[in-house]
């Protein structure tokens, strides 16, 4: 199921994350994942410790770390992850990518419990880089939330994972991948990966703090009977790690962060990009279709994911969250950071100028229903008329803005 996202202050002050500050102290949070503070918001009503000097890595000489934290790499060993996540093979093209999988899929489709771990063995099956093909030994597991749950979908989404080598292959420098399937067999839950793939198209093209994704031509074989069960489209999402790598940071698991432990911008860009799309369905306090990565100067950069209950994607199967209040996902909210007029019009100039880019997605989508295709230009130029009134945007995102201090 989705996250019902709306929380109280009160509520916000009883996270492990508080809990974390309270015993850590404020100097080794801010260290660790400073951000800018959007209009004095405070989940403490106290001012963060001041941000780390950014024109160097920071270090961390503490021998107390929050969880999860590593020792900072050498800058030449982050420039080389770094290269390396940027140069993945996987995404140097935007060609759907022919993938056969062999497995058990009647046992993989059985396992829908949200807190299994449970993996199956297989095969990916893929064209070789020099011809011929290449087949590496995976494990497969189902994973999601509303998608992995079987009155919602028949084909659970997959984590596909590499036990077998990748050097050389499309796959080269993957250890784990998500693979968003089809959800039913039918052609019209097929559409909804493509247009998924869009709204990731989108936001590479409003800022590169953003996940890749990769369409795939998937065929799923019965391993037993070796026959194919269906062919069907499939969408590829970075891994996590190597979207950190690109940015030169680490993802942190860390839940009860407020607006004012993230980077101010970015929290308000990815608010208004949230609700162009039409998407409620995100929670930085619950990091629910939001990952955040630390980055070496111990700045903290929000990156949504996760979009099929958008407005824009307008699944058959999803529905707002009740206490949100809304009719239907189509219906617009902004569930970002409260901003001043000062702060807002720069990035509304900003997405402005990216009209004809972002409209330019669905010129390069293969196989996307043409009647969709119109319909998701059309709502999304709802979005740039709203933001170029001043009344309207006034009305939208500072006068509609929720006060709360996190989402």
């Amino acid at each position: 199921m989705h996250y019902d996202p709306p929380v109280s202050e009160d509520s916000v002050a009883d996270t492990a994350f508080v809990r974390v500050v309270r015993v850590l102290g404020a100097t080794l949070v801010a260290a660790c994942m400073a951000g800018a503070v959007v209009d004095g918001q405070q989940s403490t009503g106290k001012p963060p410790a001041a941000a780390p000097d950014t024109s160097k890595p920071a270090t961390n000489t503490d021998s107390t770390k929050v969880p999860g934290a590593r020792e900072p790499a050498t800058l030449e060993a982050r420039l080389d992850r770094q290269r390396a996540a940027t140069e993945r093979a996987l995404f140097a093209s935007d060609d759907p990518l022919p993938v056969t999988l062999i497995a058990d899929f009647k046992a993989v489709n059985r396992d829908r419990d949200p807190e299994s771990t449970r993996t199956f063995p297989g095969t990916i099956v893929v064209p070789g880089r020099l011809g011929g093909e290449d087949r590496i030994d995976v494990q497969l597991r189902t994973r999601g939330h509303s998608r992995r749950m079987s009155a919602t979908c028949t084909f659970a989404p997959i984590r596909v994972v590499f036990t077998g080598k990748t050097g050389g292959t499309v796959f080269a420098g993957h250890k784990a991948l998500k693979l968003g399937t089809h959800c039913r067999d039918v052609e019209s839950y097929e559409q909804y990966v493509y247009r998924e793939y869009a709204v990731y198209k989108i936001f590479n093209r409003i800022t590169p703090r953003s996940f890749r994704a990769r369409l795939a031509a998937a065929t799923y074989v019965d391993v037993a009977s070796q026959k194919p069960l269906t062919s069907r489209a499939g969408l590829f999402i970075e891994d996590d790690d190597d979207v950190a790598k690109r940015l030169d940071g680490q993802i942190t698991e860390l839940e009860g962060m407020t607006f004012a432990h993230v980077d101010a911008e970015a929290m308000a860009l990815v608010g208004l990009f949230e609700y162009m799309i039409g998407n409620t369905d995100m929670s930085l306090l619950k990091l629910h279709n939001i990952k955040v990565v630390r980055a070496a100067s111990g700045t903290a950069y929000p990156i949504p994911y996760d979009f099929d209950y958008s407005g824009v994607v307008n699944a058959r199967y999803a529905v707002p969250s009740k206490p949100l209040g809304l009719g239907t996902v189509r219906e617009r909210l902004y569930r970002g950071p409260c901003l001043t007029q000062e702060k807002l019009t720069p990035l509304l100039t900003r997405l402005t100028a990216l009209h004809d880019d972002v409209l330019a997605v669905y010129d390069h989508v293969p196989s996307l229903d043409p009647g969709y295709s119109k319909d998701a230009r059309g709502y999304l130029e709802q979005f740039f008329k709203t933001i170029q009134k001043p009344a309207d945007a006034k009305r939208a995102f500072i006068d509609g803005c929720d006060k709360r201090p996190t989402m």
